[in-house]
């Protein structure tokens, strides 16, 4: 079923940006991408979701390995004793050494949901033949794998989930631009324009929609 996600604001990247826009999503791909009015108008039976904020293409996470090799994303059971943010550093190896392969598992799948929650579709790559295990978990997540285009700043500390935290602006975290065509990857943030994305404000995603799938929504 055809479905039209509108917001205040979208932003395509690489076209100018559409106030009260939407994009239609037919299956995976994007199937029109404009103002709401022509776009609705266009689809008289498509599904409607609206968001607050603005729609994005979804983001490409470049700490994803260090993310899912490098951290203990603890599981909602352990929360009393680990609690909920991703262990690193000496936390993660006092772990690493008893961990067995699904306990490792499990964390993987941890760290790419979260990584959902943040809007995150795309992640940087590859993800070689040395790791099957967690090549496989990448690949059934449907999180597309993607050499990034320039190296990401250097920063130090724990590894960030939200793909922003590396400094790049949403032209060069944006997975890719939003098309008619193209894979039907949207990160929906409730905020009001594109400079509230960046800095130490909140950010919160309220929606990822991957290849067309709403897999996070927030309650």
């Amino acid at each position: 079923m055809l479905t039209i996600h509108a917001a205040p604001l979208v932003l395509p990247v690489g076209a100018a940006a559409v106030v009260d826009g939407a994009v239609a999503v037919d299956g995976d791909r994007i199937a029109a991408l404009g103002p709401y009015e022509a776009v609705a108008a266009a689809h008289p039976a498509a599904r409607i979701r609206r968001w607050p904020g603005l729609i994005a293409p979804g983001l490409r996470q470049d700490g994803a390995r260090e993310l899912l090799t490098r951290c203990y994303h603890p599981d909602p059971r352990e929360a009393d004793e680990l609690g909920e943010l991703p262990l690193w550093g000496e936390d993660f190896e006092r772990i690493a050494v008893t961990m067995d392969a699904t306990r490792r598992a499990g964390s993987v799948r941890r760290g790419l949901q979260r990584m959902l929650r943040h809007g995150t579709t795309h992640v940087a790559g590859p993800f070689g033949a040395d790791d099957p295990a967690l090549r496989t978990a990448v690949a059934r997540s449907g999180l597309v794998v993607q050499v990034a285009p320039t190296p990401a700043p250097a920063r130090e500390g724990v590894p960030d989930l939200d793909p922003f935290a590396a400094g790049g602006d949403l032209a060069r975290t944006a997975g890719a631009p939003l098309t008619v065509g193209g894979r039907a990857d949207l990160a929906v943030f409730d905020v009001p324009d594109e400079a509230a994305l960046y800095g130490d404000g909140p950010r919160p995603c309220v929606a990822t929609v991957l290849a067309g799938r709403l897999v996070h929504r927030a309650r």
